[in-house]
């Protein structure tokens, strides 16, 4: 009698941990499941407008290049915008109802369109708070040359190996190459050991880097 009460209790928390688990299985494919779902739909992205900066917190996804990389080809590669021109104006992008900035927007009024840019038109790029807080900022008046990474999905972009693809124009209209810029580029033929460099050979190097030439 005794024997078929213990085995009546075993069968009976059994039967229990058995529908625990079977619960917990239940919850955790329900959460798999949910996950799937909401990565499908993130990378079902809208439509890229200005108004989803205004109301979608982002920071730009540039494709960083490796380590020892920096040579003049690569970061010419890796552009989706490239263009000389001189800063018109800077302001923040604030969030939907009037929460922190996410993003900057600037305006280039464009003097050389080398690719993704038309000379003598206005261009607005959007960058992430965050580079400008760091340092990455423009101010009116500037000129330079930019080496963009194609806008995000949220229309947000950088310079492609940060201060690698940027470069100040001076009064003459030469670029100009910083010592970072020096070292990187020393095997190119048109660049190498040249801290200015005219405009016509700048962007003659860049299309012989993007093999256009």
């Amino acid at each position: 009698m005794k024997g078929r009460c213990v085995a009546r209790r075993l069968a009976f928390w059994l039967l229990i941990v058995g529908a625990l688990v079977a619960a917990r299985g239940q919850d955790a494919a329900s959460a798999k499941a949910n996950f799937s779902r909401a990565s499908a739909a993130s990378r079902t992205a809208a439509p890229v407008t200005p108004d989803r900066v205004l109301h979608e917190p982002a920071f730009p996804r540039p494709f960083p290049l490796p380590p020892g990389t920096f040579g003049f080809p690569q970061i010419a590669r890796a552009a989706g915008i490239i263009f000389s021109g001189t800063v018109t104006s800077t302001s923040r992008v604030l969030a939907s109802g009037g929460e922190d900035p996410q993003a900057v927007a600037v305006t280039f009024h464009v003097e050389r369109g080398i690719r993704g840019a038309s000379a003598g038109r206005d261009l607005t790029i959007f960058q992430w708070i965050g580079l400008w807080a760091s340092g990455q900022r423009y101010r009116v008046g500037e000129r330079v040359l930019l080496f963009l990474y194609a806008p995000s999905k949220l229309g947000l972009t950088s310079c492609v190996g940060g201060t690698m693809g940027r470069f100040r124009i001076d009064p003459l209209g030469n670029v100009v190459l910083t010592d970072e810029h020096l070292a990187a580029f020393g095997a190119d033929p048109v660049l190498g050991g040249k801290s200015r460099v005219s405009m016509r050979d700048f962007t003659q190097a860049v299309r012989r880097a993007r093999g256009e030439e």
